[in-house]
């Protein structure tokens, strides 16, 4: 199944670019206008980060959202058969600052959102970090697929660990100088995460990148994936700190989310918005984890 799935995809990625976003338009008018795929939920959800916005703005902003989507998984069937010079046009990212930290013998961690495409700033990372790269992946269900994401996933030689994985080979993969990348935006458990607000209501970080990044005196980069015409991405890196372990507890996170806020406002339709990030309701019993500067 493996072979047939792949010999498949690649061909598909053969196809010049111009003819996959044409397919990317196409599907885009079946998953919004015929099928209406999460629909609801992605609307619910920007209208808890814009209530001040109107209905068309936000409706505008739904669109957006699903045509990057498509485009993502679209660009990613590329990604099978990209060559590196594409690649290198497509994807830019300047990695100075970060290898100048590395060169000093700092970890290194980068935190960002699910912003698109993700796909694109682990091979970018990957391939112009200095030192080791780990990047965490979500296993997917089909193993003929899973294989397949991850035989291109480490393409530039990442060292890939699923998050079933994660917390049970960390100390191991920690023990020498490492580089990661973490979208810090998932759900979590309601009474483990951090609690603090996330546009005008209340939600649960996982504390799991500012914990790593302080038990291990990581230097602590945020990034930033913009688009500039369609297919092309650039990727913003902004040192937050040099030295984790100095920081106190809960003020990463809180940096964390106003970053994350910031971008999602300067390009609201390049976030992931189908997943269900209010999902938890704030309760007195979470009162100890709560670190915002605002009372809830």
């Amino acid at each position: 199944m493996y072979y047939i799935i792949y010999g498949f995809l690649y061909l598909l990625s053969l196809l010049p670019f111009f003819v996959l976003y044409l397919i990317s338009d196409f599907i885009y008018i079946l998953l919004y206008y015929v099928f209406g795929y999460r629909k609801k939920i992605v609307l619910d959800n920007i209208s808890i980060a814009f209530p001040e916005k109107t209905i068309e703005e936000r409706k505008g902003i739904v669109k957006e959202f699903y045509k990057n989507l498509i485009d993502t998984f679209i660009e990613t069937i590329k990604m099978v058969s990209m060559s590196e010079e594409q690649f290198d046009k497509r994807c830019t990212v300047n990695a100075d600052a970060l290898n100048e930290m590395a060169a000093r013998g700092k970890n290194v961690q980068i935190h960002s959102g699910h912003q698109m495409n993700w796909e694109y700033a682990n091979w970018a990372f990957a391939k112009h970090m200095r030192i080791p790269w780990i990047g965490i992946y979500q296993p997917i269900g089909n193993s003929a697929m899973n294989k397949l994401f991850f035989k291109m996933r480490s393409r530039y030689h990442s060292k890939l660990i699923s998050t079933k994985e994660f917390k049970n080979v960390m100390h191991t993969l920690f023990k020498s100088q490492y580089s990661i990348g973490l979208a810090g935006d998932q759900n979590t458990n309601p009474t483990s995460g951090y609690w603090l607000y996330f546009f005008s209501k209340p939600v649960p970080f996982i504390t799991g990148p500012e914990k790593g990044a302080t038990k291990n005196n990581a230097a602590v980069f945020f990034a930033n994936f913009t688009k500039g015409k369609r297919g092309y991405f650039h990727i913003h890196t902004k040192l937050v700190v040099e030295n984790a372990a100095e920081v106190p507890a809960g003020e990463l996170t809180r940096l964390y989310r106003d970053f994350l806020e910031e971008t999602i406002r300067k390009d609201p339709g390049n976030y992931l918005w189908s997943h269900r990030r209010w999902r938890h309701e704030y309760k007195d019993e979470y009162k100890d984890r709560w670190i915002d500067t605002r009372l809830p």
